[in-house]
């Protein structure tokens, strides 16, 4: 129990990260080039850790990790620099709270884990929360901007589903999160420079937001998101990635001002409350062992 806390919290760093990120990019990151913000995110976090790996893939490693870019870097980063331009914040991200049942629903099919009614109703519960927190601030919602918001919840479900799922007979998390992000950061430059032009002129404020979303955000954050997956059930995980709209809020509050009503109040609250009444269990079958320049690495029991 305790070792599954720990590697909850590690996990939990990453919905924090990205809910951070929502305000960085909105407040300081350029506007109309998706193609670029997404590639100048991806490539840079992949190249880092493809430095700190120091291993390229081999075999099947090749068409798996470009798979894994196209769904969880490249499609995934665009869909959701679209969705928070063409839908009002609290709009995103209540569609994006979806992820802990769209991610059980992947882990169903594609892990055969069943998720447990305590987790479906921990989802229930911390998804009613992000909607308290934000329902009022929602404002309109066009069909263009739900879509990709649709759709990059199901590219990340279907990636992340499928990154636990190969995990068993691959390399470990390290150099398979730099693959997946190098190979979508590549795929996305020459699209950027095709379709957008040069990259957009960046002042002090954009590039020091570039640095926290491709550093932070991204290297650091997908690092430990699949560690956790790695360890924990796709369930318990979808359900730490509500921390996202939830720091979301407290950052709104926090730096930008935002009223706390009591309708929000309940929200934050029923949020933390979902999340633990889902808690997360460690994969069943998984051990650990030493590998070369990564330390431990888990076995887990599941489809390859």
């Amino acid at each position: 129990m305790e070792n599954n806390l720990r590697w909850s919290a590690l996990t939990a760093l990453a919905p924090v990260a990205w809910g951070a990120n929502y305000w960085v990019t909105h407040r300081y990151l350029p506007p109309g080039a998706p193609l670029w913000g997404a590639a100048l995110r991806a490539l840079p976090a992949g190249l880092l850790l493809l430095a700190a790996a120091r291993r390229l893939p081999r075999g099947v490693w090749w068409w798996r990790s470009a798979a894994l870019g196209v769904l969880n870097t490249a499609a995934f980063f665009v869909l959701v620099y679209l969705a928070s331009q063409w839908l009002p914040a609290g709009t995103a991200a209540m569609v994006m709270a979806l992820s802990p049942l769209a991610l059980m629903l992947c882990g169903w099919l594609l892990l055969a884990e069943r998720p447990r009614a305590a987790q479906l109703l921990g989802g229930a519960v911390g998804i009613g929360g992000v909607v308290l927190m934000l329902a009022g601030g929602a404002g309109a919602a066009g069909p263009a901007g739900v879509l990709a918001s649709l759709g990059a919840l199901l590219a990340s479900s279907v990636g992340y589903a499928l990154a636990r799922r190969w995990s068993a007979d691959g390399p470990g998390v390290l150099a398979s999160t730099a693959w997946q992000l190098t190979f979508g950061g590549l795929l996305l430059l020459p699209a950027a420079a095709l379709f957008e032009g040069p990259p957009p002129a960046l002042d002090g404020g954009a590039l020091f937001a570039f640095g926290y979303t491709s550093l932070v955000a991204t290297a650091l954050a997908f690092l430990v998101w699949f560690a956790g997956l790695r360890r924990l059930p796709a369930a318990g995980v979808g359900l730490i990635g509500l921390l996202n709209p939830l720091t979301g809020v407290l950052l709104g509050t926090v730096l930008d001002g935002e009223p706390l009503d009591a309708a929000r109040l309940w929200g934050i609250a029923l949020v933390p409350a979902g999340i633990a009444l889902g808690g997360a269990r460690s994969v069943p079958g998984s051990t650990h062992r030493r590998t070369g320049s990564e330390r431990t690495r888990p076995v887990v029991n599941s489809r390859s």
